[in-house]
């Protein structure tokens, strides 16, 4: 069945699908299955208020995942990811007070395990981008509702 992106003869981008064979059989994962991993496993660190889209393509995924009430668990991250090997680019915001170079390198540790573990390809370089500060003070309360 054709989406309407196709119907309207406008291009569609093609996810690519690494392709990992053995004498069994073979494994299919596509890119953003790596994205979402790595997008979790740099969630789990401390210090990591969250991640940010980077990129007009990003902010529009992010915005129509928002609208249509889906999680959005590969926000800020982008993968390339080939035969037998990976490289992530993960852009976050980090927690104010943290100290800056043990938070990219745990989230640069984290992500290298968890991909490698979860998916078998080599990872072979992790760029770790921070992009904002987040301050607790700054907090906005958010007025509670009188009548349900």
């Amino acid at each position: 069945m054709a989406t309407a992106a196709q119907r309207e003869g406008m291009p569609v981008p093609v996810e690519h699908v690494t392709t990992l064979v053995s004498d069994k059989g073979q494994t299919k994962i596509s890119d953003g299955v790596v994205a979402k991993i790595a997008g979790l496993a740099a969630r789990e660190v401390e210090g990591v208020h969250s991640l940010l889209n980077r990129g007009l393509q990003q902010t529009v995924v992010g915005l129509a995942r928002a609208v249509a009430r889906q999680q959005n668990r590969d926000a800020g991250v982008l993968v390339e990811v080939g035969e037998k090997e990976a490289a992530v680019d993960v852009f976050l915001c980090a927690e104010y007070g943290v100290n800056i170079p043990a938070v990219a390198a745990a989230v640069r540790n984290n992500i290298v395990n968890r991909v490698e573990t979860m998916t078998g390809l080599i990872v072979k370089e992790v760029n770790v981008e921070i992009l904002d500060l987040y301050f607790p003070s700054e907090e906005v309360e958010v007025p509670s509702r009188r009548v349900e």
